[in-house]
Formats: structure tokens, sequence, C-alpha cells
């Protein structure tokens, strides 16, 4: 079936308190998407945010972030008041997200409503124990770690106290007793962000919406993944990485882009069976319907930083796992639902490795309109087994895009996508994404509204500016809804009516 949906984070919906959240804003959004005639609804990684509030490093690849907790709802289940939840300052801009404030605020609002809930007897619930015992696979790790780290000031587990950095036993069960609030806190935070987003995903299927997820190849230093299962690192014996994550100079970074992720020991991890692979793609299936997995090529080959350099240029191209991982993904969870991001410098073993896989791939229309008139992501190569998009979270508005072109690229894209100025390309783009013959197309919301890199969600390689971006209520409307369907409905990509069936 031919397919149309929106890439649109949840930080970006309008809400009263900071940030986007699954509240009644989330519900709104659905019901647009369906109005829109879409049916699927891309998000980013869903994970607990740290040093600079990306999305791709977070403390933990199992866990859900707290800031996407909806406060009213906790108003309507009387765990906490109106009064409460107006009182912290999240930011003067409802338009903006100040994540410094969040943090400030957000953490000790939980801490009210877990109190609550405990005198409530809400923590011997039979539901709540059985979320307990259902992600007792990673949830115990998690929660001690950040009831550890907050009890260091937040500082990364590296400049912990020795006994506690190595997970000695001794200091792991004094931890525990000693923190045992702030710990059940965490987890009690883990089961909100569960519930409720379990609530909206069934609202969102129910209406023909999927949810396509998205996972980072990688996890940050600092996160419980690192601290909990060192082992599956490639770390020196104190427990720093000898190598680091990141990618090769090229055309838009003479420096390359240093991510600074361990990587991983994946003779361990094929010992293993991919255990942990396994156990964090069962927890993404249970959030998403799809699975977007990002840097692709990074398992047929990734690039090697030695730890310490300022930049990525002195990496070197290593071995990854190759389909053995899949194999085993694939016998467990089949393959139908996994959407392999295969852009970057794409060679001949990756396209193979995709293939045999059986994935589909990623286009990218910004990458398509250069002079030369050869690009792999022209809409002409836009095959079924494909994603088709007019820009990712990494890529600048498609406005934008278009109006920083030189003359040449122009003038291609004019002949090709017939146009005759450059104000009509952006709905030629559009157009064009539609018609392919990708199975699923899916548009950034921000290139429906023709909006600038003011509305841009992430610029690589920069700190401070990003993952900010929000909308307002007033900004999905019925016509936008309209201007929407029509490029879905012209193009075979509405979803069949059941009830005609």
């Amino acid at each position: 079936m031919r397919k149309a949906g929106i890439l649109f984070p949840i930080f970006s919906l309008p809400s009263p308190y900071g940030i986007g959240t699954f509240g009644k804003a989330a519900y709104d959004f659905i019901d647009f998407l369906k109005e829109a005639g879409q049916s699927l609804w891309q998000i980013l990684p869903l994970g607990p945010t740290g040093y600079g509030d990306s999305p791709y490093q977070s403390f933990s690849s199992f866990a859900g972030n707290p800031y996407f907790i909806d406060l009213e709802t906790l108003i309507d289940e009387g765990l906490l008041t109106k009064a409460e939840c107006e009182l912290p300052d999240f930011g003067e801009n409802p338009l903006d997200i100040d994540y410094e404030k969040l943090y400030f605020g957000r953490f000790k609002l939980y801490r009210k409503a877990y109190d609550r809930a405990k005198k409530k007897g809400f923590l011997e619930d039979k539901k709540y124990r059985s979320f307990i015992r259902k992600n007792s696979y990673w949830l115990p790790d998690y929660a001690l770690y950040m009831a550890v780290k907050d009890s260091f000031g937040g500082i990364n587990f590296m400049e912990w106290d020795e006994d506690i950095r190595r997970r000695d036993k001794k200091a792991m069960v004094a931890y525990k007793t000693k923190l045992a609030d702030e710990i059940a806190c965490y987890e009690f935070q883990q089961y909100l962000f569960s519930a409720q987003w379990n609530n909206l995903k069934k609202y969102a299927n129910k209406n023909g919406i999927e949810i396509i997820g998205d996972i980072p190849i990688y996890v940050a230093f600092d996160s419980a993944d690192t601290w909990a299962n060192p082992d599956l690192f490639e770390l020196d014996e104190k427990g720093f990485p000898t190598a680091v994550a990141g990618c090769p100079p090229d055309c838009f970074t003479a420096d390359g882009q240093l991510w600074g992720n361990p990587l991983y020991k994946w003779k361990v991890h094929k010992a293993t069976g991919y255990k942990w692979w396994l156990d964090r793609m069962k927890k993404c299936f249970e959030l998403y319907d799809i699975v977007r997995i990002d840097h692709f090529r990074g398992f047929d080959e990734y690039w090697a930083v030695p730890y310490g350099d300022k930049t990525a240029v002195g990496g070197k191209w290593l071995k990854g796992p190759g389909y053995s991982l899949f194999a085993a993904i694939n016998k467990e969870f089949g393959s139908g639902r996994i959407i392999a991001e295969d852009l970057g410098f794409i060679t001949d073993s990756v396209r193979n490795l995709i293939a045999r896989c059986g994935y589909p791939g990623m286009k990218i229309l910004q990458f398509a309109f250069d002079a030369g008139g050869d690009s792999e992501h022209l809409p002409h190569y836009c095959y079924r087994n494909y994603v088709v998009y007019t820009g990712t979270h990494d890529n600048f508005t498609l406005k934008a895009w278009i109006d920083q072109l030189g003359k040449e690229d122009v003038k291609f894209a004019k002949k090709y996508l017939n146009v005759k100025k450059r104000k009509d390309l952006q709905e030629a783009y559009l157009r064009a994404a539609h018609q392919t013959a990708a199975e699923s197309c899916v548009i950034p919301i921000q290139d429906y509204m023709f909006l600038g890199n003011e509305a841009r969600i992430n610029a690589p390689s920069t700190l401070g500016i990003n993952w900010r971006w929000r909308m307002s209520e007033k900004d999905f409307t019925k016509d936008l809804a309209k201007y929407i369907k029509r490029f879905a409905k012209i193009y075979g990509r509405i979803p069949a009516d059941p009830k005609k069936k």
C-alpha cells in the first residue's frame, strides 16, 4: 500500500509547560494526520536527553524521556495540582524550548507526584508491579544510574567515586539503600512515560496512523548502557574509550564529524547471539510500529577515531558486524518493520547488506537536483522499496534549501520538475516526492508550511541551537490539512476506508 506521512518530533508539539508532550496536542495532531489523509507519523528517538539535548545522545537506549510526560494528565489523576505545574519557569517563548529550565522545573514536579503516589499505595498496584517486572532487564540499572548521577551533581559517571563507577558489589548495595526513594522515583517516571505513550500509540493505531520511531546506532558514553555493560564496548582498563564514533571528512565538513560515542565490541556481541541488540530492538518494537535504524552504513563499516582526537580526520574504517546481526534480528522480529537510513558515503557492500536484509532505504530530494544530473536521489531512482523524503531532521528546511541553491542547480531542477520559476520549486518538490514509486513518502511538516531555517530541527556539529523548534496550536489549520491531503489523494497515498471494504 502506498503511504504518506509527516516527520514531526514530539518536542515540537504545542503545550503550556515548555515542551511538547503526550498530552492533548499529541491526540489533536493524530486527528490532524487523519484529516490530512496521512497514515504515518515519524518521530525522533524518545530517550532521555543529556548534554547538548540531542535525542541521539541519550542517557539510556531503553528509557523514555521524562520531559514528554504530560503534566495535565497528572493533574487529572490527582498527582499534581495546576498551581504546582504553573509555578516553575519553563521559559517565556512558547515556540522555543529552554532545556535548562525544564531540567530544574520538571523533576521537582515528578518527585511530588511520586510522593503522592507512594502515600496512596500506588506503588503496590498490580499494573505498576507488572511494569517493573516486565522491564527488569534494563530499568534497575537505569534508575540506579540516574539516582547516583544526581547524587554526584550530574557529572559524567567516569568522575564518580571509583567503587560505584566500577559497580563494586558493596557499593551497589550501599547506593541502592541510600538512594532507594530516588531510584523508585525514576522507575515511577518510566511507568508514567510508558502508560501515557501506550495510550497515545493505541489512539494513533486506532485511527489508522502507524508510528515510525528512530534508533541511534550508538549509545552515549555517559549513559546507563555504557556504565552497566562495559564489556560490550571498546574501553580500556580504566574504562575510557579506546576509539569513538564519527564520520570522515566530506564536502560538507572538512574535519569530519566527531560524535564521541563508544564503539561496540562486535565480537563480544556476536558471541552472545546479539542479546543486547535483541533486547534493544524488542523495546523499540514495543514503542513503535516501524523502526528507522540510524547510520546503517556503520553496520557494514564504521569510522573509528582515536579517543582524545579533536577532529575526526585521524579516523579509519573498520568492519562492522554485517549481516549476522540482522539475521538475528530478522529471525526474532521479521524484516518488515525496519527502515535503513542509508545516507552518506554508500558503498556497494552497504547496498548489498541492505538488499540482503530486505529493508527499505531512504531517498532525500534535497540531495537530488545537482547540476551534474546523476544523483541516486533523483525521483526516477526512488523505487518501490524506499521511503522518500524532501529532507530529514538534519537538513535545511526545503524553503531554505531552495533559497541557497546555485544557479546551475536551480536551472536543472526547474527543467527536471517542469517549472519556470524558482518560487514554484518547493511545491514541485512536494509533488515529485508523492509521485515516486516509493511505497512511503514522509515530509517534514515545515516543508508543507513553507518555513525557512528558523524552523530547522538540527544543524549537525553545532550546539545550543538545536532540538528547540515548536509549532503553535493555531498552525494546525484545516487549510493546511486540506493542502497536505491533496498530494496524498492525487498520487494514491490515501489509506483505504475500512468501511467501504
